[in-house]
C-alpha cells in the first residue's frame, strides 16, 4: 500500500513540474513582442548597405576575370521581388508603432516605403503597389500599378513624411543611422525627394507630376524642406569590427584575386588627375616601382573584352586591383546610400535644367569637394583639382560633367544609382565594343519580372508586360520613366 501511495505522489510531483517543450525554448531575457526600435535597426541595416560588386561591374568601374559575368557583359535576365519582404518589415514597424503609441516612427515608415518601392519600379517598371502587402486581406495576387502612379505616391509619401517631423518630434530609438536625430531624418527625406524628382527629368512637361514645380518648391523653401548640409548628413551605413557588422567585402576572396579596375574608369581619373584614384585602386604590378601618387602606376582592363584577353593583361601585370583597404579593413569606409555630394550634383543639374535659380558651378564644386573630403584627399590637392580647366564646369558641356562627377563619387557605394543615371542621361558612355559582350552589345534598360510572378500572379504580370513592353518581358524594354 505504501508503495502505491509513493508512486501516485511521485506522478503528481512530476506532472506539476512539467512544462511544455516550447517553454524551455523561450529566452526570458528577450522580448517576444515586435518593437519598432528593433525593427528599425534591422531595416536600416538592410536598406542602406549600398556597396555591391555587381553594380560596379555593370557601371564599368570594375571587371571580373575568372569567368564571363552577366553584370559586366550585360547578359542578366530576371531580378527578384525581395524588396517586398523588406516592405513587410516596414509595415510591421508601422503597426507596432501604432499599437504602442509611438507616432515618431510614422515618418520613417513612409520614408522606407518610398525607398523600397523606388527600387522596385526602377528595376522593373510597373509593379504591385496599391494592392501589395495585403495578403492578410485576401489579396494574394495583386494587380500592377502604372509606374507614373507609383512615382506620384512615392513623392506624396515623402512629402507627408517631411510634414510629420517637427522640432518637437520625439527621437526614435533603435536608430543606428542618426542616433534618433529627427531633423537629420527630415533632411534625408527631402534629399530623397530631389533624387526621385531628378530621375523624372525625361518626363518634365509630359506627366501629371509637375516635376519642375515640386523640385523648386523643395529647394526654395529651406525652412519647410531642410536639406543635408554636409557629409555628416549622409545616409550612410557605418561598419564595426564585430561579427555581422563588418564591411561587406572584408576578406572577400574574389575582390583579392579576381576583381580588377576597369580601363575606362581608370583612364577617366588619370585624365582628370583625380587623386581619388589612389584611394580606389592599388598600383599595377608592372609599375610597382613608381610612387603611389604617380598616375602612370595604374591601369585597368576593358570590361567588354573577352575574359581571356583580360586575363592576359592581368598576368602581364598591367591591371590594377582595387585598393587593399576594401578587403583588408573590417570597417573600411561607410556605405553611402544617399550622400551630400550626390545632392549637390542634383542641385547643379536642377540649375542647368532651369528648374531652380542659382549657380550650377557652385553646387557642382561643392559636390566634388565633399566627395574628395570623404576620401580624405588633402585640401591643397582638392583646390588644385577643381581649378583645372578640364574640371571646371563648362557652359556647353555641363550636364556631362555633373553626371560624370556624380559617377566618380559613387565608386563602390550608392548601389545601382550610377547605372540608373547613365540610363537616364547617357553619361558616362559605357563601353560595349569588345568581343566579350552579350545582349547584342546593348546596355540593358531593366530586369525581367521574377519567375515566381509567372507562377503565382500570371494574369497580372502578363497584363503589365503587354501594357508596357509590346516586344515582351525582356531586359531591353523601355519603361515609362525613360521614354523621351
Amino acid at each position: 500500500m505504501k508503495k502505491i501511495v509513493f508512486i501516485l505522489l511521485s506522478i503528481l510531483v512530476i506532472q506539476s513540474g512539467c512544462k511544455k517543450f516550447s517553454e524551455f525554448q523561450t529566452d526570458p531575457n528577450k522580448s517576444t513582442i515586435a518593437t519598432p526600435d528593433l525593427l528599425l535597426n534591422a531595416i536600416i541595416q538592410n536598406a542602406f548597405q549600398s556597396t555591391t560588386i555587381s553594380a560596379a561591374l555593370a557601371c564599368r568601374q570594375m571587371v571580373y576575370t575568372d569567368a564571363s559575368n552577366v553584370n559586366q557583359y550585360y547578359g542578366w535576365n530576371r531580378a527578384g521581388f525581395d524588396a517586398y519582404g523588406s516592405l513587410r518589415q516596414v509595415l510591421k514597424m508601422e503597426q507596432a508603432a501604432t499599437a504602442q503609441s509611438k507616432p515618431e516612427y510614422q515618418p520613417l515608415a513612409k520614408f522606407f516605403r518610398a525607398w523600397y518601392f523606388l527600387q522596385l519600379t526602377q528595376t522593373f517598371g510597373d509593379v504591385p503597389y496599391s494592392s501589395a502587402l495585403k495578403g492578410d486581406n485576401g489579396i494574394g495576387a495583386p494587380a500592377y500599378d502604372k509606374q507614373e502612379d507609383i512615382y506620384l505616391n512615392i513623392l506624396d509619401d515623402l512629402n507627408a513624411a517631411n510634414s510629420l517631423i517637427s522640432t518637437s518630434t520625439t527621437a526614435v530609438q533603435g536608430d543606428i543611422l542618426y542616433s534618433g536625430n529627427m531633423q537629420q531624418w527630415k533632411r534625408a527625406i527631402n534629399a530623397l525627394s530631389l533624387r526621385v524628382l531628378m530621375s523624372l527629368s525625361l518626363k518634365e512637361g509630359k506627366s501629371k507630376i509637375d516635376v519642375k514645380k515640386r523640385f523648386a518648391d523643395i529647394v526654395n523653401n529651406p525652412t519647410t524642406y531642410p536639406l543635408p548640409a554636409g557629409n555628416d548628413d549622409n545616409v550612410a551605413l557605418k561598419f564595426y569590427d564585430l561579427q555581422g557588422n563588418r564591411y561587406p567585402y572584408f576578406n572577400n576572396n574574389d575582390l583579392q584575386t579576381a576583381d580588377y579596375m576597369e580601363e575606362s574608369f581608370v583612364n577617366l581619373l588619370k585624365g582628370l588627375k583625380d587623386a581619388r584614384l589612389f584611394s580606389f585602386a592599388d598600383k599595377a604590378p608592372k609599375f610597382a616601382a613608381l610612387p603611389a601618387t604617380d598616375f602612370n602606376a595604374y591601369g585597368g582592363a576593358k570590361a567588354s573584352a573577352p575574359v581571356n584577353e583580360n586575363n592576359a593583361r592581368t598576368v602581364a601585370g598591367e591591371v590594377s586591383k582595387i585598393n587593399p583597404r576594401f578587403y583588408n579593413n573590417p570597417v573600411n569606409e561607410q556605405s553611402i546610400a544617399l550622400g551630400y555630394p550626390e545632392l549637390q550634383f542634383i542641385l547643379a543639374e536642377g540649375v542647368l535644367r532651369g528648374w531652380i535659380s542659382g549657380t550650377a558651378s557652385d553646387y557642382y564644386e561643392k559636390g566634388i569637394r565633399a566627395s574628395m573630403a570623404f576620401y580624405k584627399i588633402d585640401q591643397a590637392a582638392i583646390d588644385s583639382y577643381v581649378a583645372q580647366t578640364a574640371v571646371k564646369l563648362s557652359p556647353t558641356d555641363g550636364l556631362r560633367q555633373v553626371i560624370t562627377q556624380k559617377y566618380i563619387a559613387a565608386f563602390f557605394n550608392s548601389g545601382w544609382q550610377p547605372f540608373y543615371e547613365q540610363r537616364r542621361t547617357g553619361f558616362p558612355v559605357f563601353d560595349v565594343s569588345g568581343a566579350g559582350m552579350l545582349n547584342n552589345n546593348k546596355i540593358p534598360k531593366r530586369w525581367m519580372y521574377p519567375e515566381s510572378e509567372l507562377q503565382l500572379n500570371k494574369d497580372h504580370v502578363q497584363a503589365a508586360v503587354t501594357s508596357q513592353y509590346p516586344e515582351g518581358d525582356n531586359i531591353n524594354g523601355v519603361m515609362w520613366l525613360i521614354k523621351p
